[in-house]
């Protein structure tokens, strides 16, 4: 029989619809000049993701947008540059995600851990919708080719760890003040092992040929905050 986290999940699952891709204006609404901004912005991360930033070349990126050189440059300086719009495109994007998924748990209870829960078997369950399994992750690819970055790029990669780090810190704390956990566990090492499952998960993921790995990852970590707060 289910419980009651798998029970709202059912109900939700139900009424939802997937989460699509984050946007912060449609096509329609951007100018052409913006258009034409986040095409690049798309070659690049596509292109970063599937094989590194040194290997993705300025030259490629115009050939594909079908801009010229001079196009290229009007939105972007350098390569630093193009690097940090990407980064901070991600960032947005997956905070979106996050807001998205555990807003729509907190409207359905207001247990946290409960509310946690159901947030992450969302998560799970939109990882698994994802065709052909998560891309990969930019902070990720930054962090293996650090030296080919300036320090605002390095600097607003970390942030942006910090700050989801500190995000699932503030899940697990309220989970806490209700239930203590079963043993005992420094609570911020706890909410930054989700972080760390979504990276070694897409890594693993890659490495096994096995997409699925993302969503069984999170669905274990899930099992063992249940079993860590549960009453």
């Amino acid at each position: 029989m289910p419980g009651p986290a798998e029970s709202l999940a059912g109900q939700f699952t139900e009424q939802r619809e997937t989460v699509p891709p984050v946007q912060l204006l449609s096509n329609e609404k951007l100018s052409k000049g913006e258009r034409t901004r986040q095409r690049i912005l798309d070659i690049a991360q596509a292109s970063v993701l599937a094989k590194g930033f040194a290997a993705t070349s300025i030259k490629e990126v115009i050939a594909e947008a079908r801009i010229t050189k001079s196009g290229f440059f009007y939105h972007f300086r350098d390569k630093n540059e193009l690097a940090r719009e990407m980064l901070r495109r991600y960032v947005a994007e997956n905070d979106d995600v996050f807001d998205e998924i555990f807003g729509r748990a907190a409207e359905l209870t207001d247990d946290p851990l409960q509310r946690f829960l159901l947030g992450l078997k969302l998560l799970a369950e939109l990882s698994r919708d994802l065709p052909g399994g998560h891309p990969g992750c930019l902070v990720a690819s930054i962090c293996y080719q650090e030296r080919l970055f300036d320090p605002q790029v390095l600097e607003l990669n970390t942030n942006s760890v910090l700050r989801w780090n500190d995000r699932f810190f503030g899940y697990i704390q309220d989970i806490a003040a209700v239930y203590p956990p079963r043993e005992p566990i420094p609570l911020e090492d706890l909410a930054r092992t989700l972080t760390c499952i979504f990276d070694g998960a897409i890594i693993m993921a890659k490495a096994m040929k096995d997409p699925g790995q993302l969503e069984r990852q999170v669905l274990a970590y899930r099992t063992l905050v249940k079993t860590l707060f549960s009453r």
